[in-house]
């Protein structure tokens, strides 16, 4: 029975970097928002990036800063730079017109990085 057990075991270890090897992550959207806004301006960016191909490798940060007498700021960093920012009144905002502004500046981005990776080139603000 221990042979069994260990002979199992063995099998489940070395069979686990194999399945490793097959999960692919597409693009991550990390939501660091705190307002309703945010929240809003979140869940429809992510809507509209789950849809977006090729994005392996790519992540989004979402930040927002809450200022109590004044709104909302909000802004978008794709790989660590800014893409999009914004601003929300205290009163109603389209935000799902924003998150649709966000999407089309991030598809931008996403070309950019695609065309990086394609003539390997890591940093184009070199020239």
């Amino acid at each position: 029975m221990k042979t069994f057990l260990t002979q199992l075991f063995v099998l489940l270890l070395f069979s686990v970097p194999a399945l490793a090897d097959d999960i692919a992550l597409g693009g991550l959207v990390l939501d660091r928002t705190i307002s309703r806004f945010g929240k809003d301006f979140s869940f429809y960016y992510s809507g509209y990036w789950r849809d977006m191909p090729a994005t392996e490798g790519v992540t989004v940060v979402i930040y927002e800063q809450v200022y109590p007498q004044a709104g909302t700021f909000l802004w978008v960093e794709m790989n660590q730079k800014r893409i999009y920012q914004t601003y929300f009144g205290r009163r109603y905002n389209d935000v799902k017109h924003m998150a649709e502004q966000a999407v089309l500046l991030s598809v931008n981005e996403l070309a950019n990085i695609q065309t990086e990776k394609m003539l390997g080139q890591n940093d184009l603000s070199v020239w």
